[in-house]
Parts: C-alpha cells; structure tokens; sequence
C-alpha cells in the first residue's frame, strides 16, 4: 500500500510540475516591480540528456544521502537539480532518496544510517543532504574530504543556521570516517538535534572538520525550497525526550540500527537517475517511547 502510494504521489507530482513549468515559462516581459512582489518558484529545468557517470572524473564516487518522507514536490526539483550540478563538476555520484514508509515519527539520523550501509561498495563517501537544499555556487565543494568531514552548507552560507557547532544541512564524510563516529544516534525521533550530537562525535573520533573557504556568496549560496507557512516541522518533545534531546548517545548508531528496506527502486526524474529505498525503521517504545507520534 506504501508503494502505491508513493507512486500516486509520484505522479501527481510529476503532473504538478509539469503545471508549474509552463507556468513560469510565460511572458519574460513582465517589470522588475512585479517581478520583486511575486514569490519566485523553482521553475522545472529541462529533461536532462543522458549524463554517464565517467570512471575518467576519478577513482571517487559519491552516495548522496537524502532523508526524505512527502516533501514530493522538493524531491522532484531535487535530484535534477543535483544531478547537473553534480555532474557538472565531475563528481561522480548516486542519489539515494531514504524514504520512511514506517508509522514512527521522522527519523533523520537512521535513515542516514541506513542509507549509508545499503550505498554498495561502489561508493566511497557520502553527503547527508537536505532535501530542501540546493547549492547554486559553482564553487561549492562535493569532492573527496580526504582530510576530514567537510561541511558544505557552513554557518556562514546557510540561509537559516549560523551557529558555529552546526554541522546540518549538508555535509561530507569517507566511509571510513563515517563508520569511526559509529554513524548517527538513532534515539532522535521528531525533527531537530540529531546534528548537534553528530557534531559531537566527529570531536570524540579526533576528526578536523573543514569547511568552505573563498565563497563570497554568502547567504545566497544555497535556495532553501522549505516554506514554513505550509510544511510543519514535527518539533515535539513528548515524554522525556526534553530532557534525553541534550545528551551524548555513547553507544547506539550502526552498531543498534534496526530496520528494513521494504522495496528498492529504480527512478527518473527529468532524465536524473535516482534510487529510492523504502524503509521501515523499528522502534524500542522502552528505550525512546517518543517515537510515536502524540
């Protein structure tokens, strides 16, 4: 029934676009002033000709990590806009879309775990990437963090986090470095937090966290495609969770990781290849009883 679902979604999404692309491919015409009172929509780029992932870009290829559950419409504008850019600069890459079909609270942690060790061995880093993230720079950096993790969307580009400890939104790991933080904390369900305990174990590892340097774009080195007005954050704290959200997770991560991939598939969207993994996680109601929703 969830892949149905999906599917129908899929579709409707697919035929919302569509809408949306003529929509603002219409009279170039207009004045500057009206342009400045109309909210400006992400218009839908052009079936992509077919771009091969190039063993001559290099020996490094990336598993770009997308937590996901019914942003459809930022999926779709997504993965195109990802694979040109990506493409682009040479990055060879799969998407991977970690879409929670369970019934559990959104959990932005596990799916990158999961994500992480279903990505195949054809895969040597990884990007957790924010659905609702675009990056427009051209300078932007998605090659191989040989050094350490590399935080893409830093404090000081990020349209809405400026804090120094911030390590969300996007950022880039080996899978040797990823497996040495033993993953993420899977006890963060709901929305928020889970970054800022990741921070801490990249400093418990010994990891150096680099970031963008160079970039003079500022706050409009990213398009945040989120709209608060209509796209509701599940930010509850239910039960002890206030209390538990500001603690070190010592030991859970890869190592307690319990899920499973219902189906795997195969997508497209405007030309750009993606895999989607539908993914049940489970949840232990003793250890985090704030998994389930109200």
């Amino acid at each position: 029934l969830s892949i149905r679902l999906f599917f129908i979604v899929l579709l409707l999404g697919f035929l919302s676009l569509l809408w949306l692309q003529f929509s603002c491919s219409g009279d170039e015409s207009r004045s500057q002033t009206a342009e400045a009172t109309v909210p400006q929509k992400p218009c839908v780029l052009e079936p992509l000709p077919p771009i091969p992932d190039d063993p001559s870009w290099g020996p490094h290829r990336l598993a770009v990590l997308v937590p996901f559950r019914e942003r459809f419409e930022e999926l779709l504008t997504f993965v195109p806009h990802m694979h040109r850019f990506l493409s682009g600069k040479k990055i060879r890459h799969h998407i991977f879309i970690l879409n929670q079909v369970d019934h559990h609270r959104f959990n932005r942690a596990s799916l990158i775990n999961v994500g992480f060790l279903e990505s195949g061995n054809d895969t040597d880093y990884i990007a957790m990437h924010d659905v609702d993230l675009l990056p427009l720079n051209e300078e932007l950096d998605y090659s191989f963090p040989t050094a350490g993790p590399f935080h893409v969307a830093s404090p000081e580009l990020h349209p809405l986090y400026h804090y120094s400890t911030y390590v969300g939104g996007i950022l880039l790991l080996t899978k040797q470095h990823y497996q040495m933080c033993n993953g993420m904390s899977n006890r963060f369900w709901g929305w928020g937090r889970e970054d800022d305990e990741f921070y801490r174990r990249l400093r418990a590892a010994g990891l150096q966290l680099f970031r963008p340097s160079g970039i003079t774009s500022g706050y409009k080195t990213f398009q945040h495609l989120h709209d608060p007005a209509w796209r509701k954050r599940d930010q509850k704290r239910i039960a002890s969770q206030k209390q538990e959200q500001f603690k070190v997770d010592r030991t859970g991560g890869l190592t307690n990781l319990k899920y499973r991939v219902e189906s795997r598939i195969s997508l497209s969207v405007a030309g750009a290849p993606c895999t989607v993994l539908n993914i049940l996680l489970e949840c232990d109601s003793n250890e985090t009883p704030w998994c389930a929703f109200g």
